[in-house]
């Protein structure tokens, strides 16, 4: 009966949880939420980044078109703050992070669909051959071999623009060479001339291509590289100017069917390529699938080769295989539209 009453006594009532228990799981469930506030913040900031990203000055360092550039690689970091918010246990940082996933994939989530059609009338493509390319006739070859019925190249070394021309006359039966830049067609070709992208020597080049479809005006272009630095940011004030100058040439230009074929050294996101990519649309995020990158090959990491349509409808656009270049090529088809 002893030992009865002293349980009696000290039973907080039946079997329900103890005070002190509920008053621990109380403290559970709100560190739950306590904690991770850093990695929250880290996630909101993210955000922030990525929505107000045309809003970072390039005053310094060109840090805007920096960010620009990368964009897309930034929701490699979603999941970074995913799984730290998992380790941490921490619903507050967990919940913070799906505002960034939401945003990367209203960014970039339609690039993650296939949006090809079998349509159009006239392939194109263009490839940066690298200067430097140990094996130029290959890499012609190559490119040849996409069935493109118009090819620009870029970065034409003097001493192998006769190699090119070799290994691609089989093919293509017309051809201009303009500066280190060349346009092979399998129509005919008028108007060739330079556009003056005020670098002080030629690196882009217009013509007209008449296609059963109807007349094109092409151009293609090589902008100023850019480079990043330590003690300078991202350097690319020259090829700012030179995409300024393209722009007015294509605001310009009379025809009505226009495609631009070149490396940008720039991304279409990109506000410093606003003269030109604001009155043209990108074939691959028209409709091409995935992002299309294309630079450096042997890793791409951005989509600085661009074909650019005006007028002309594009239908399809996708990446070719490497070449001996340090760049992709890339394709795209286009349907003609009528005058």
């Amino acid at each position: 009966m002893a030992q009865q009453a002293y349980m009696t006594e000290t039973d907080s009532g039946g079997s329900g949880p103890r005070r002190s228990d509920r008053f621990r799981n109380l403290l559970r469930v709100r560190g739950i939420w306590r904690r991770g506030i850093v990695l929250a913040v880290c996630a909101v900031l993210l955000a922030l980044v990525m929505t107000a990203h045309t809003r970072i000055p390039n005053a310094i360092g060109n840090l805007g078109s920096l960010v620009d550039t990368f964009l897309p690689w930034l929701g490699l970091l979603i999941p970074v703050l995913l799984v730290l918010g998992l380790i941490r246990r921490s619903a507050t940082a967990l919940i913070a992070t799906i505002l960034p996933a939401a945003i990367w994939l209203d960014l970039f989530g339609g690039l993650l669909t296939d949006k090809t059609d079998t349509g159009g009338d006239l392939t194109v493509a263009t490839h940066n051959v690298n200067a430097e390319n140990p094996d130029p006739a290959a890499t012609a070859r190559d490119v040849a071999a996409s069935g493109a019925d118009i090819l620009a190249l870029e970065e034409l070394k003097a001493s192998e623009v006769a190699t090119y021309e070799r290994a691609l006359a089989s093919t293509y039966r017309h051809h201009a060479v303009v500066g280190t830049v060349g346009l092979w067609s399998k129509y005919p070709l008028s108007d060739v001339q330079a556009v003056d992208i005020r670098l002080g020597w030629k690196r882009a080049m217009r013509a007209t291509v008449t296609a059963p479809a109807g007349q094109v005006a092409v151009y293609v272009a090589h902008l100023p590289s850019v480079r990043v630095k330590l003690e300078a940011g991202f350097t690319a004030r020259q090829r700012d100017k030179s995409a300024d100058a393209l722009g007015e040439a294509i605001a310009d230009e009379p025809l009505t069917n226009i495609v631009l074929l070149g490396d940008l050294n720039g991304t279409m996101n990109d506000r410093a390529l606003n003269a030109v990519t604001s009155q043209m649309r990108s074939t691959q995020g028209a409709v091409g699938s995935g992002f299309g990158f294309s630079w450096p090959a042997s890793f791409p990491m951005a989509r600085i080769d661009q074909i650019l349509v005006k007028g002309a409808q594009p239908e399809s656009s996708w990446t070719l295989p490497a070449t001996a270049s340090d760049h992709l090529p890339i394709a795209a088809r286009v349907k003609v539209t009528g005058d």
